[in-house]
């Protein structure tokens, strides 16, 4: 994984391998900025004495996962082709933040019944702005512009390229509906094949299969009248598809099938909600920003070879003509919040059974915070005893839990790294590839992440 540098003033530089960040903080030449994801500041280096190629910021987003992709851009005759630098994938929480609405509904509405005097409906009162969406999909957007601003910051971006159209729901409803240039030509049907491998998972209909050939199958058989709009269409292997024939699903003995289709999908419909409240919020950040389609993103993983994840789907957003990567982990960020406003803890039927503290932060730290602690040898040995780093859980009484040790007093704590509102992990990418028509000199090139140091 790639260390993100900045300058002795905070001014980004291109990122370098972790090699070279051990080689710089052992010569004394930086020091630790951040730690996850790392950073290093460089002590005698300046933006203007440093040499910086054009970077992008590549977004894949989703209802649950968005995908994020660092790339250097290296300009060819035929076409651009962009080296993987860092790679994540954000969790969302948007359903979380669903259910505790509900929640709090459901205790405000006991409230107003409970003993208490009618209250007339305000609803003729409520106007919600042009523009508004749910708190559960704000906080998607949120997400994702948090991380483009944090990166902005550690990276020098040039351009982000986002995928804003997942699927064109019109046109698969209607497939007779024409003027969509970019269905046109080599993506003729890839947009359609990516909802269907989304809406099913990527499994046969009928048997369940996984990671065999798919074909496209009408529920209701062309030859008996079947249309191409897209609530008639479904996943199958082969056999099935052979074996099913022109019978529908309900003769072939798979009701629930012909239902499954009809039932649209909710998590592209988060997304196409959201799709352009997020390109605005991105334009804000002052950089180009350019919108793509899922179609192409499939169509560019395909052709390159690029295995299936969030983060790799992010890598092949755009128009380009090949993708590197070298083997490497991709950062895993979960969205965890800031804590809660609410004081009170209740039971499964809304009762008050106990309270949080009032002050979050207790002598100094605050629950989710990083930090390391050092409990030393005493004539009395503790079970603690040791160097623990970890996320801390905070008690009142100020006896700590750190990552899985609990009873660790906060004397021996030393903060490392403020709480954030999220989680961090770290898992190896799948098998990497060599999808692109560059030469293998050229690919040992791309492979540097910034040199001049």
């Amino acid at each position: 994984m790639s260390v993100f540098v900045v300058d002795r003033h905070h001014q980004p530089l291109m990122p370098c391998s972790e090699k070279r960040a051990r080689l710089l903080l052992a010569r004394k030449r930086a020091v630790v900025h951040r730690h996850v994801p790392f950073v290093i500041r460089l002590t005698d280096r300046t933006r203007e004495q440093s040499e910086v190629q054009p970077v992008a910021l590549k977004l894949d987003p989703g209802s649950k996962t968005s995908g994020m992709a660092l790339v250097r851009v290296e300009q060819r005759e035929e076409g651009d082709v962009h080296h993987a630098l860092h790679l994540a994938n954000l969790s969302h929480r948007g359903e979380q933040v669903h259910q505790a609405l509900m929640q709090r509904r459901g205790y405000r509405r006991r409230r107003r019944t409970a003993n208490l005097r009618y209250r007339a409906a305000r609803f003729a009162n409520r106007r919600r702005p042009a523009g508004w969406l749910p708190p559960s999909l704000r906080s998607r957007i949120g997400n994702v512009l948090t991380w483009a601003t944090r990166l902005q910051t550690w990276t020098p971006l040039t351009r982000i390229e986002v995928e804003r159209v997942k699927f064109d729901m019109l046109l698969m409803q209607h497939p007779e509906v024409s003027g969509i240039a970019y269905q046109r030509g080599e993506l003729v049907g890839w947009e359609i094949r990516a909802y269907l491998l989304e809406k099913f998972a990527r499994r046969c209909v009928y048997c369940g299969k996984q990671n065999v050939p798919f074909e496209i199958d009408h529920v209701l058989p062309r030859s008996r009248g079947g249309s191409h709009r897209v609530s008639n269409l479904v996943l199958s292997c082969h056999a099935c598809n052979q074996a099913k024939g022109n019978q529908t699903a309900v003769e072939f003995g798979h009701a629930e099938v012909q239902k499954q289709a009809r039932v649209p999908l909710k998590d592209a419909a988060a997304v196409n909600a959201t799709r352009f409240a997020l390109v605005e919020a991105l334009r804000a950040l002052g950089l180009p920003v350019g919108t793509w389609s899922g179609g192409r993103t499939r169509w560019n993983r395909d052709r390159f070879g690029v295995e299936k994840e969030h983060c790799l789907d992010a890598l092949c957003v755009g128009d380009l003509v090949g993708v590197t990567r070298e083997r490497s982990q991709m950062l895993l960020i979960q969205a965890q919040g800031r804590g809660s406003y609410q004081r009170t803890n209740v039971n499964g039927s809304g009762f008050p059974v106990s309270y949080f503290t009032r002050d979050k932060r207790i002598r100094g730290f605050a629950t989710g915070d990083l930090v390391r602690a050092e409990v030393p040898q005493l004539p009395k040995p503790l079970k603690t005893e040791g160097t623990h780093v970890g996320r801390v859980a905070v008690r009142a009484s100020g006896s700590f839990r750190v990552g899985k040790r609990d009873g660790i007093n906060a004397k021996y704590c030393v903060v490392l790294q403020r709480a954030d509102g999220y989680a961090y992990g770290q898992a190896p990418c799948p098998n990497p590839q060599q999808g692109t028509p560059a030469s293998s000199s050229s690919l040992k090139r791309g492979a540097s992440a910034g040199g001049g140091w």
